[in-house]
């Protein structure tokens, strides 16, 4: 199958660089599927799942929290905010993080701006979690 050049970058690493059959990614507006000679394209990344085969066919599941894809030229960057491969999640962690924000989603009103921090706290605790499931 054919390839591209495909950078994953967070704030905090280079998750990914080299070439990849298609990744499938989490946009605001739904799943992506990114394959070789795709159009130029931008779009904001969402909270979900992301799903890369890399060149040699291994296929790798990874949680994803904002950010922005773009692909040009050919080539793909998806620069995220949040980005785990489900191999390195904290199970435990993202367990206690949702019983964290459930217990404060109980106490606050939905027009509290605090509301809408703990919603997607919950949001990327649960994508973790199914991720590393």
């Amino acid at each position: 199958m054919a390839t591209f050049h495909l950078k994953i970058v967070t704030p905090d690493r280079m998750v990914f660089d080299g070439d990849a059959e298609r990744i499938v990614i989490r946009t605001v507006a739904g799943d992506v599927c990114i394959l070789a000679k795709h159009i130029d394209y931008t779009a904001p990344i969402g909270i979900g799942q992301c799903h890369v085969v890399d060149a040699e066919g291994k296929s790798r599941e990874a949680a994803v929290s904002g950010g922005i894809l773009t692909v040009y030229g050919g080539e793909v960057m998806a620069m995220a905010t949040t980005f785990e491969w489900s191999d390195e999640i904290n199970l435990s962690r993202a367990e206690k993080a949702q019983m964290e924000a459930e217990e404060k989603l109980k106490i606050l009103k939905r027009d509290d701006r605090e509301f809408a921090v703990a919603s997607a706290k919950l949001k990327r605790a649960i994508n973790r979690i199914n991720v590393a499931k």
